[in-house]
């Protein structure tokens, strides 16, 4: 498998990329939409409310908590998560800059 050659792209464009990434997966979509429901943190019912397997949703709460989007707290011996807000907003931002910067103004197409 060939390089990605990410140094030949902006930093925003890279930072944009690993955004997408993050969420680039319907389980961790699907999490993520469960703690937008929730609207508070989530101990341990990801699994029966997902359908997955534990090591399945341990991994990809894994990425999305080094992507920043989430933070988890250890509370005995369970991990809670939910939206980690100041990226959350972040995230929106960027994305809603991204998608906002078209306009087919001649309808080329």
């Amino acid at each position: 498998m060939g390089l990605t050659k990410s140094e030949i792209f902006t930093e925003k464009q890279n930072k944009l990329a690993g955004m997408m990434k993050a969420l680039a997966h319907p389980a961790r979509i699907a999490i993520i939409q469960n703690l937008l429901r929730q609207n508070a943190c989530v101990c341990g019912d990801l699994v029966e409310e997902l359908g997955l397997a534990q090591p399945t949703i341990s991994q990809h709460l894994k990425e999305l908590k080094n992507a920043g989007l989430i933070k988890g707290t250890i509370e005995g011996t369970s991990v809670c998560y939910c939206i980690d807000e100041k990226v959350w907003k972040n995230y929106k931002r960027e994305l809603e800059s991204f998608f906002v910067a078209y306009e087919n103004k001649d309808n080329c197409c």
